[in-house]
This record gives structure tokens, C-alpha cells and sequence, in this order.
């Protein structure tokens, strides 16, 4: 639409769209608004639209995923939770355990990250494993004792909802619902999300591609919810040196390609607490927009993922070197 077009004028188009048998999503930006048009299988014959009061230009989109691709919006997306923006520029830190054991080992970690500087506090109620009898997480009791985690600390919160079952439980206890890699490509559950009133965390899949990260972000979207976080968690390789290998390529290609955030998972990419923090130095160098790591005060004793989380102490030097690393970037 022109720079200036009026509500009126962008809700005749989305009249029009309809009336063609598509589907028109306004996607407001910085300077003007763009109407995106899906549901169709074929090119579709803008000059009709063209000749519309406050239509600027139609643009064909050439990637699959319309809702998430940078040509559809240009500006990039910041997602506001709370008094916390993610996409603006300044690197979020989300941190804690990868799972909640008690109330004691929550608040224990949730005081030591926030005196480090985090922003939002992660940890798992309820918890994908690959072996059935492995700790599977707290599930509700996990919730209230995150609930009781903000209200003492004030931090914001990051769980993941597993399965559509507990989707309503999560969304009303999180701030920010997390979709893990298991579930990446789970499209009734990505359909579901799209409804909730929450942003989404959506973590790139075990082998998923950059444009199946988007295709699964754009499921979403389609369904109305369009405050999505990617999440760049590595990938399944050859290498047997790490967990994972690190896909440190996929920021600057998600942000060419994508108006949305993307942040990074060290801990689950390394599996190793020593690799943790040189890989949070290269997303951070690399222009990822924050990270999600995970933190325990006795790892040794973890119910989950104790390898691979950071003392305490740790968490505190890696907060320190991000600032440091800000600082020599933008003299830069």
C-alpha cells in the first residue's frame, strides 16, 4: 500500500483479495502497510488490485513461505514481551535449568541469573526425552513453581508445550511458549500456537532445513500469530565431536531471508559446558539476537542436560564477554 494508504482503503483490498477466493493478511510496517495475499496456487493477477485507491504495487513473492519472508516485510519484526524486545538490536539473554526440579532449585538459579543479567528465565515442566525413563519433568507442579519464579524475581518466562494437551496449561503460566526441535515439523501443534495470545519460541528441528524452519514458522503465522522467535539450536551432522554441530550460517541467511528474530541454543548445540561459551561468542558476533542457555548451580546433580549447563559463575563471565563483544562490534 502507498505510505499513507487509510485503514479503509487497505480493508477494500483485503475485500477484494477475498472476493478473488484468496486470503489477505495485512502486515503493518514502519513506513507503510503490505498486504499479503495466500491460498493461492498460481500466480495471481494483480491488476485489479493496482488500480485500487492507495495501492502502490503488487510484488510477487517467491519463496513458499509468504507471512515470514523478508519480501512480503522488510522491516524486521521486534517481539515485545513485557519491557523486553527481542530483534531490537540488543542481545536477550534467556537462561536456567533445562529442567525444574523444585521450587528451591528454581528460585536458587532464577536469583543467580538475574544478578548476571538475564532477562527471561527458562526451564522445562514438561520435558521430550528420548528415553522413556528419563526424568520427564514436574508438568503442572512445574508450571506453578515457575509462576512463583516471576513473582518473587520478576524475570519473564520461556517453557515448552509438548503436546497439545497441556497447550492451554503453558500458554496460561509462560510468557513466551517454547515449540522444541522435536516438534518442529508437529503441524497440528504449529496450527494450534498460531491461535494462542503468547509469543512462540520455535526451535530448528534435529535435520531441518532453513526454509522447513520457515515453513513451519509460516504455519503459524497463517494462523494469526505472527510473534514467533526462531530458535538456531544446531544440527544433526557426520561430527561426533559435539551433540550437535552449531549451524552458525543459518543467522545471517534467516535474517536475508526473514523479517523475524533468531536466537541460539549453545547448550544444546555443544552438549559440552566447555563449548558453551565460545559458541555464545559467534551467534552473538554472528547477529543472532539473543541467546537461551542453560544454567545450574550443581550440574553434577541435574535431573537433565547437567553436561552441558553453566555454573553459575560461568553464566557470569559469558554475560560480561557478550558486553565486551557489544562493545568492540559497534566501534567496529
Amino acid at each position: 500500500m502507498k505510505n499513507g494508504a487509510t485503514e479503509a482503503q487497505v480493508r477494500a483490498v483485503i475485500d477484494e483479495i477475498e472476493r478473488m477466493g484468496y486470503r489477505g493478511v495485512p502486515m503493518p510496517g514502519a513506513q507503510r502497510t503490505a498486504v499479503c495475499i495466500i491460498g493461492n496456487q498460481q500466480p495471481v493477477d494483480g491488476s485489479t488490485l493496482l488500480a485500487m485507491d492507495g495501492v502502490k504495487e503488487t510484488i510477487p513473492v517467491t519463496k513458499p513461505y509468504k507471512l515470514v519472508s523478508r519480501e512480503t516485510r522488510p522491516d524486521s519484526t521486534v517481539v515485545i514481551v513485557g519491557d523486553v524486545k527481542i530483534g531490537a538490536g540488543e542481545p536477550v539473554i534467556m537462561a536456567g535449568p533445562c529442567a525444574v526440579e523444585s521450587e528451591e532449585q528454581a528460585l536458587t538459579i532464577a536469583r543467580l541469573v538475574k544478578g548476571s543479567g538475564a532477562k527471561l528465565y527458562r526451564g522445562g515442566a514438561f520435558k521430550p526425552r528420548t528415553s522413556p525413563y528419563s526424568f520427564q519433568g514436574l508438568g503442572l507442579d512445574g508450571l506453578r513453581i515457575l509462576d512463583r519464579v516471576r513473582k518473587e524475581t520478576g524475570l519473564l518466562i520461556v517453557t515448552e508445550a509438548t503436546d497439545s494437551e497441556h497447550l492451554k496449561a503453558v500458554e496460561e503460566y509462560a510468557d513466551i511458549v517454547q515449540i522444541g526441535a522435536r516438534n518442529m515439523q508437529n503441524y497440528s501443534l504449529l496450527r494450534l500456537v498460531g491461535h494462542i495470545s503468547k509469543p512462540v519460541l520455535l526451535k530448528r528441528g534435529f535435520a531441518a532445513t532453513v526454509d522447513e524452519l520457515l515453513m513451519a514458522a509460516e504455519y503459524i503465522v497463517a494462523e494469526g500469530n505472527s510473534r514467533i522467535i526462531l530458535c538456531e539450536r544446531g544440527i544433526r551432522t557426520f561430527s561426533d565431536n559435539t551433540r550437535n554441530t552449531l549451524d552458525l550460517g543459518a543467522i545471517p541467511a534467516i535474517k536475508q531471508l526473514s523479517h523475524l528474530p533468531i536466537i541460539v541454543d549453545p547448550s544444546h548445540a555443544a552438549g559440552r559446558r566447555d563449548l558453551v561459551i565460545p559458541l555464545s561468542r559467534g551467534a552473538i558476533a554472528a547477529g543472532a539476537d539473543g541467546l537461551i542457555v542453560e544454567v545450574h548451580h550443581d550440574p553434577a546433580h541435574a535431573l537433565s542436560d547437567g553436561a552441558q549447563s553453566l555454573y553459575p559463575a560461568q553464566f557470569d563471565e559469558l554475560m560480561k564477554d557478550i558486553a565486551r563483544l557489544r562493545q568492540y562490534l559497534a566501534r567496529s
